[in-house]
């Protein structure tokens, strides 16, 4: 009896994984086939974008496009964007300068603060159901020391979530991941992800605005980014302390 449910339970994890590999592909073969023709010199730019120089290109063809077809360019970012973060894709940085380059700041902002959250969200579902059993099977030892970890810290989980999110210390992709492996619940993992990103989508973003000026990712951030950044993070976690210093003070 275990091993049938065992199977049905895996048989119920390939298919909502398909699924959402299905979903992404037909929302992005829609985005493709509903644009307007592009030039034959246009076309060969329109691709993920994987360093800044194809970041420019991109920008300065969806920029030509953007005043008579603002919904489909706009459709195309968000799309792309969440298919990044589902399937952790490098790209995601150049997509948030690319939405700085071609829409007004507090539309760009929210735009890529949902599109984060949407697209790591459902990578976390897709690590549920396939990375957290091949973890468990492999890694047992590892896997419950790390959730008894969070099941420890489970009242500050969404600051925490929020200070990883803010600070370069681990990838987004690896959090994305791992959350769901280590019994981070999604709420405060979906939330903390909105909130968590908007710090370092703020910078770049409006390195967006200069897209044509710059020469790499890295020169989006300057010292005083850093320092509104470092901030943020001390921002996040200053509940927690004062939970904790409250918590030590009336014990």
């Amino acid at each position: 009896m275990p091993e049938k449910d065992d199977h049905v339970r895996t048989r119920s994890a390939v298919f909502s994984i398909c699924l959402i590999f299905l979903l992404s592909v037909s929302a992005l073969s829609y985005i493709y086939f509903s644009f307007p023709e592009l030039d034959e010199e246009e076309k060969k730019y329109v691709k993920i974008p994987y360093d800044i120089e194809d970041a420019k290109s991109l920008g300065r063809v969806l920029d030509r496009y953007k005043d008579r077809y603002y919904f489909e360019v706009l459709l195309a970012i968000f799309v792309t964007y969440i298919f990044l973060q589902t399937f952790a894709i490098p790209g995601s940085i150049f997509m948030t300068i690319l939405s700085g380059f071609l829409f007004p700041f507090p539309l760009a902002l929210t735009l890529v603060c949902f599109c984060s959250a949407t697209g790591a969200s459902l990578c976390y579902l897709v690590s549920y159901f396939a990375g957290r059993r091949l973890i468990y099977k492999y890694f047992p030892e590892k896997a419950d020391q790390y959730s008894k970890m969070v099941q420890k810290h489970r009242d500050n989980i969404f600051n925490y979530v929020i200070f990883l999110r803010v600070t370069p210390f681990l990838p987004n992709w690896f959090i994305n991941i791992a959350a769901p492996v280590i019994n981070v619940p999604i709420w405060p993992f979906c939330i903390g992800t909105f909130l968590g990103v908007a710090p370092p989508s703020f910078v770049a973003i409006q390195a967006g605005k200069t897209l044509n000026q710059l020469s790499s990712a890295s020169s989006t951030f300057s010292w005083t980014s850093v320092f509104i950044l470092a901030a943020f993070a001390i921002l996040s976690l200053l509940p927690v302390l004062l939970k904790k210093r409250l918590k030590d003070k009336f014990d």
